[in-house]
C-alpha cells in the first residue's frame, strides 16, 4: 500500500511538472510560452489530498487523470518531434497514477473494514 501511494504522489508531481515544462519551455504551442500552461492547475487540487493518504481523494482523482490521458495521446497522435515525446511522457505518467490511485483506494477500503 505505501509503494502505490508513494508511487501515485510520485506521478502526479512528475505530470504537474511535465504539463509546466512543456508548455513553458520544452514544447510550447507559441514561441514564449503558452496558456495551456494552466492545464496544470487541476492537478493541483487533488496534490495535497493525494500527499496525505486521503482515500477519497484517490478515488476521484482517478477519474480527473483521463482527460490528461485523453490530452496525451489525441497530442501523442496529431504532433511530431519533442511535443510528441511531451505527449507520451503524459501518458505515461497518467496512466502509471491511475494505476497506482486505483490501487491505493482498494488497499485502503480493505484495510478499514
Amino acid at each position: 500500500m505505501r509503494a502505490a501511494r508513494l508511487t501515485a504522489s510520485a506521478s502526479l508531481i512528475a505530470l504537474v511538472f511535465l504539463c509546466v515544462a512543456w508548455e513553458l519551455w520544452m514544447a510550447p504551442m507559441r514561441p514564449g510560452g503558452s496558456a495551456l500552461v494552466l492545464k496544470a492547475l487541476p492537478l493541483l487540487l487533488p496534490l495535497f489530498g493525494v500527499l496525505r493518504g486521503k482515500r477519497y481523494t484517490y478515488q476521484w482523482s482517478s477519474m480527473l487523470i483521463f482527460a490528461y490521458f485523453t490530452e496525451g495521446v489525441v497530442r501523442a497522435w496529431s504532433e511530431h518531434g519533442s511535443s510528441q515525446v511531451m505527449a507520451v511522457a503524459e501518458i505515461v505518467f497518467s496512466l502509471v497514477f491511475f494505476i497506482a490511485a486505483v490501487t491505493y483506494a482498494r488497499c485502503s477500503a480493505r484495510r478499514s473494514i
